[in-house]
């Protein structure tokens, strides 16, 4: 699911450039993507991996469904990995061609978004919460109380990252409903709690890992590797796991129904699922992968990390978000509508 928005790249992949030998186009979150781990594939393959960035789940999703966009490869989270298959633009996988399939650990083979990874192979996982500066603001962090109920502290300081499920459901956990709910009652107050706490925010924006790293913003509803990075730079920034409740996420990679280099994009999949290889991934973006014996390759600074070993007091809050039903999508789309006005 996560860091630094890099500016949104210039479509590399032309229609002559997306036939072309070596080349995959992989369209991923923005600074998510382990360049070393790329050097290495290009230098093991002599294929070419062209990263494209986006911020958000629906924007990934919107950029495909409207066609002509050169992709292979794209990494959305679970929740909307479901949605994907529904609309028919990702294709079943060829286990026959994934020998490092076996690789994936057993917790994450059979999961309820992608029964039987038929779909999807993993990226990495973690969670959303609140990052904040401690020099800026030692209250409790552990709570959506830091972007809904803003402490004085914080106001004109505070940034929510724009990925919709996760900051509604976070409103929803905060004002006592369940994810994805269809209570009017409950999604009221989210709405209402939303828009009144959005004058005391700074920006909607993906860039958390510089900003925090630069004291740019004081705090930000952020992802927990991400905040990893920040605190590596900036120690006084701290995550924090709202008691409330929430969101646990796994970002999985799907082959792209019209992809024009599948051949390669298999290559990379398999590659990926490398131990070796998938701890470089979480190296550079600093959240945990799915794959089995990753850990014995994975930064010393990550094995207890708090960011990424969750404290025991919160683990019980922290859920996967369902994929939501069409009314409760409705629903969550005309809050952030409002809420982008």
């Amino acid at each position: 699911m996560k860091t630094t928005l890099t500016a949104l790249a210039t479509l590399l992949a032309t229609t002559s450039l997306a036939h072309a030998e070596g080349v995959l186009n992989l369209f991923n979150w923005g600074n998510y993507t382990s360049p070393e781990l790329l050097e290495k594939f290009e230098a093991d393959t002599g294929i070419k991996v062209i990263v494209t960035d986006y911020d958000s789940n629906d924007a990934a999703l919107a950029k495909v469904e409207a066609g002509g966009h050169g992709f292979d490869l794209v990494v959305p989270s679970a929740n909307y990995v479901p949605i994907w298959v529904e609309k028919g633009l990702i294709q079943p996988l060829d286990l026959s061609k994934l020998p490092n399939h076996a690789n994936i650990a057993p917790e994450w083979r059979d999961v309820p978004w992608d029964p039987g990874r038929a779909h999807t192979v993993p990226w990495q996982w973690g969670s959303t919460g609140v990052a904040v500066n401690t020099s800026v603001y030692s209250g409790d962090i552990n709570t959506s109380a830091v972007f809904l109920d803003v402490p004085d502290e914080l106001k004109g300081k505070i940034n929510v990252v724009p990925e919709m499920n996760d900051v509604v459901n976070l409103a929803i956990f905060y004002y006592g409903g369940e994810p994805c709910t269809e209570d009017l009652e409950v999604l009221k107050k989210v709405r209402d709690g939303l828009v009144a706490a959005k004058p005391h925010w700074i920006s909607m924006d993906y860039g958390a890992t510089e900003k925090l790293s630069n004291n740019d913003w004081a705090a930000s509803v952020n992802w927990n590797g991400s905040t990893m990075r920040a605190r590596l730079a900036n120690p006084p920034v701290q995550y924090g796991y709202p008691k409330e409740g929430y969101p646990l996420w796994m970002d999985s990679v799907a082959l792209l129904a019209d992809a024009q280099n599948a051949d390669n994009a298999y290559a990379f999949l398999d590659y990926i699922m490398e131990p070796e290889n998938a701890a470089m991934l979480s190296a550079f973006a600093r959240y945990a992968n799915g794959i089995s014996g990753s850990e014995a390759f994975m930064p010393d600074d990550m094995k207890d990390a708090p960011e990424v070993v969750i404290p025991e007091e919160f683990k019980a809050s922290g859920r996967f978000l369902p994929t939501c039903s069409a009314k409760a999508t409705e629903y969550i789309t005309a809050i952030w509508t409002e809420l982008q006005k």
